[in-house]
């Protein structure tokens, strides 16, 4: 009898400044003729009351599953829930393909790896796995979660092979939707290296039509929230809160005739909420991209964008009246290039449109700061 596992089926744990990978084999010796063959996979796993691993167990041409109440990837993940059971903890080691030039990881790694949190935490209080992380008095009524804002800060970017830890938890947002943050944390010293907060909002899937949370899914989705306001950005007139105006023509710098990849396309048919960052990154100046690193960045979200939609991206320097970090400048003539010979710290807006016929699929707002001297 043999049981199949994935050739990928070790857990990484983190035990002093290195990360090892634990597996071990047990089950009875193979020498001895008068016992039946049976190998079982044990994986030595941080995760704090890990469910029990389901498997397929072949016999001869037969097959059977064993289960726990947990699935393998629940087993192998480096994840939970607090004690409290209102927010969730997961570490991530950051891999070779998800950083850049710079050996640290990109925004869009950043962005990813919250999604993904995000997503994990709501399969481990019981929601659907399809994607949509939706309740079950939502399934039934057809309706989903879509982004409708979303702000990231980075203060320091995790290098390759760093272990981050990022906390996330969900709470009510008025009544048409609800937010999640996230708090990242590089988990060998602890030091937080970077915050995130998102709003989202619900929308029939049959109609594409925005709807009101119901008391009932209400009900279902504030159980798991935390009973006091919790925000990753509790100060007065925080970046997160700031509006952003609409970018009008013409724009300084523009990147024209964008098409979705097949690999922008998510599990729920339409495009990515992350492959917008790299829409909005392609129009900004090199230049600036060569001196400057990613700092803060805000997306409001106007429009689902289909595979077949062709999409510009305009950039400008954020006008003095939108920026006070422009507005202490003196004498500078507003180019990019000028500005970034003059200043530590730059504000950009965004925006993303349908070539065809302009209209708006995302406001953008980015803030820069110097790339320290090596």
């Amino acid at each position: 009898m043999l049981l199949k596992v994935s050739c990928n089926a070790a857990v990484a744990a983190y035990a002093g400044d290195q990360i090892q990978a634990k597996c071990r084999v047990v089950g009875q010796s193979p020498s001895r003729p008068n016992l039946p063959r049976r190998h079982a996979v044990a994986f030595s796993s941080p995760v704090a009351k890990a469910p029990l691993v389901q498997a397929v167990v072949s016999e001869g041409r037969a097959s059977r599953v064993e289960s726990g109440p947990g699935g393998l990837a629940d087993r192998l993940r480096l994840g939970s829930l607090t004690e409290d059971g209102l927010s969730y903890k997961e570490k991530f080691i950051v891999r070779c393909y998800e950083v850049g030039i710079n050996k640290t990881a990109t925004v869009e790694t950043i962005a990813n790896l919250l999604q993904e949190v995000g997503c994990n935490h709501a399969q481990s209080v019981g929601y659907s796995t399809d994607g949509f992380a939706t309740t079950t008095t939502m399934r039934k009524l057809h309706l989903i979660w879509v982004t409708a804002r979303m702000h990231i800060e980075i203060y320091k970017y995790p290098a390759w092979s760093d272990v981050v830890e990022i906390e996330t938890w969900c709470q009510g947002e008025g009544r048409i939707g609800t937010r999640r943050d996230w708090i990242l944390k590089n988990y060998a010293t602890g030091q937080m290296i970077g915050r995130a907060t998102s709003k989202w909002v619900m929308m029939n899937q049959d109609t594409r039509r925005f709807q009101k949370v119901s008391d009932d899914v209400r009900a279902e989705h504030l159980v798991y929230a935390p009973r006091e306001l919790r925000l990753a950005f509790p100060e007065d007139n925080n970046r997160s809160l700031k509006k952003i105006s609409k970018l009008e023509d013409p724009a300084q710098h523009s990147k024209l005739g964008l098409v979705p990849r097949r690999a922008d396309l998510d599990m729920n048919q339409h495009v990515n909420n992350v492959a917008y960052i790299g829409w909005i990154l392609e129009s900004m100046p090199q230049e600036i991209m060569d001196t400057h690193e990613l700092q803060a960045i805000t997306l409001d979200y106007r429009r689902e964008c289909q595979h077949d939609d062709v999409v510009d991206s305009l950039t400008s320097l954020e006008s003095i009246e939108e920026s006070e970090a422009v507005s202490e400048l003196q004498g500078i003539n507003g180019s990019a290039t000028a500005t970034a010979n003059n200043q530590e710290r730059l504000n950009f807006q965004h925006l993303l449109r349908l070539s065809g016929d302009g209209l708006e699929i995302n406001r953008g707002r980015t803030e820069w700061r110097k790339k320290a001297a090596r």
